[in-house]
Formats: structure tokens, sequence, C-alpha cells
């Protein structure tokens, strides 16, 4: 359902299956990526930064009982009336460890008081069957879903990206996942260089094809920790404007399919990392700005979904 928005938020989600408003807690446990360590790549994907995205986790991260904490004496400040999480595991990649210390740290986090489930950022190459086995046995006793990078299907933007794998083991990745019921959720970036705006929609029919639970979407952000960061620096390209990235993605939201749960609309780049773009820094101004785009031209989620 999607209620009182144009769009079925993860914030309603939440809500409907837990009953109160659940807040994620960002962790780092700990773990590095095939792109970065050497298997693959030691540069890792160009637009990473050097926390492996993870900039907003509380510094000096400890263990996974300690984050937690942190985390909510931040954001409790903000959300004093909930009581419920989801222990968000987002640094790097979360499943590319032995399965033995996987289990440790997702049990240490559903062990925590009030964490009724946990969201696990990762790639698809690093989900071999035993781990995909002990994900569902998670499915069937909490509330999971997994969270894949793909942010683009234009092969030439993957090369150009160095995301490191190809449709085709997205694609296995998603046949298994889907096959045992866990909830996946697939992260895009807008406003790739030298990608159009049919490109983007492609991507968007692409993904619309696979049984999907979620989707989060967020401008191309280039950060000086980031190896973008030294190819603006010499390099400068065309980023999209805001006006075009509001645009965008109200293009996006009339062909995405209703039960997509739309995690996020546009995200964070550090502040004290940012480059360009610049509007990206006030959030809340560009959700505001989004949803009067939307209501002024009767934008709504999956509008036009059976034209295309």
């Amino acid at each position: 359902m999607i209620k009182n928005k144009p769009y079925y938020s993860l914030n309603n989600f939440l809500r409907e299956k837990h009953g109160e408003k659940v807040i994620k807690l960002s962790i780092d446990a700990g773990f590095t990526c095939p792109n970065r360590d050497g298997s693959l790549s030691s540069e890792g994907c160009v637009f990473c930064s050097e926390k492996g995205s993870g900039d907003f986790i509380p510094s000096h991260a400890g263990s996974i009982t300690s984050q937690l904490h942190a985390s909510i004496g931040i954001l409790s400040k903000k959300w004093s009336n909930s009581h419920k999480y989801i222990a968000y595991f987002q640094s790097y990649s979360n499943t590319y460890a032995p399965l033995a210390l996987l289990k440790a740290r997702y049990e240490e986090a559903l062990s925590f008081p009030d964490v009724v489930g946990i969201a696990i950022a990762t790639r698809p190459d690093c989900l071999n069957d035993e781990i995909i086995d002990y994900l569902e046995e998670l499915h069937h006793r909490t509330h999971l879903w997994i969270e894949l990078g793909l942010q683009s299907a234009n092969p030439a933007t993957a090369k150009w990206i160095n995301r490191g794998y190809s449709l085709e083991c997205f694609e296995q990745a998603m046949y298994k996942l889907s096959s045992k019921k866990i909830e996946t959720v697939v992260h895009l970036i807008i406003g790739f260089p030298y990608e159009t705006l049919e490109d983007i929609l492609s991507t968007i029919k692409y993904i619309s094809s696979f049984s999907l639970q979620g989707i989060k979407l967020h401008m191309l952000h280039v950060l000086d920790n980031s190896p973008l960061g030294e190819i603006y620096l010499t390099q400068p390209f065309n980023l999209l404007s805001k006006t075009d990235y509001i645009f965008t993605i109200g293009e996006i939201l009339k062909i995405l399919p209703p039960t997509f749960v739309v995690h996020r609309l546009t995200g964070d780049g550090d502040a004290d990392h940012l480059i360009a773009p610049l509007w990206t820094k006030n959030k809340k101004q560009l959700l505001n700005e989004l949803n009067h785009y939307f209501k002024i031209n009767d934008i709504y989620q999956g509008k036009y979904l059976n034209t295309y």
C-alpha cells in the first residue's frame, strides 16, 4: 500500500509490518570486498568512499553491540518514541567472510534488545549456496532483507564504475534469493556520465522483471575520498542538475511497480568529502521538492506501468 504518499515508502512498509516506527541502525562489521582486497580489484567501485559507503557509521566502530548502542544514542534524539530497530550491515560486502564469522556478527545483532530484523548490503558474487541457505534460515525467524548494489544495468556503465560482476551473476543471485523467498532490495545510482534518460529507464524496466521487494535510488555523489573524486578533479564531467534529477525520479516512479518498497529517493553524500553536486547536501529540501513535483504533476508509483 502507498497510503499518504505517491510511492510505497520504507517508513510505511515498516509500520505495516511492525506496527510502529522502526529505525535502521548502520553497522560496520569489519568486512572487506572482493573489489578491494585484490580478489577482483584493489580499487573498488569508482564511486565508493574509503569507508565502503559506511560514512555515517559512528567513528571508532567497535563491536556490533557497541555500535548499536552508539547509533541509538545519536538517533534517539530525533525519534525518541521509537523502540524497534533494524540492524543494517552497511559497510563493504557483508556476506564476504566465512560463514562462521557471518553467523557470529548477525546473531550478535539479533540478540540486541528490540532489534526486529537485519538488512545486509552485499554483492551478488558474494552469495554462495551455503550462505544463502543460512539466509533462508534467518528469513524464517526474523525480518531479513538483502541489498544488492547493481547501480545500472548498462554494461558500459558497469565497466566504467569497475563493478566487477556481470548481469548474469546478478540474475543468478536474484534467482537463488527469490527461490528462497528472501526479501531483496536493489541499489541504483542516477546520473552516471553518458547515461541518457532512456538508459536509466531501461535499468528500471530490467529490474522490474525480477521478484524484488525494494529499490534504493540516489544521485551520483563525487567524493574526494573515492576514485571518482580523482577523475572528476582532473577530467570534470557533467552531472545532473537538481531540476533534471527531480524530473528523472518522476519518470522512474511512473513505471516502477507499486509493490516495490521505495527505500529512498535520494541519498546522503558525506558533506566533509562531497565535491559535487553540492545541491545534494540539503536532503530535506530535495525531498520536499520531489514531493511537491509529484503532487503538481500527478505523479505516483506505477502510473504508466502497463504502457511500456
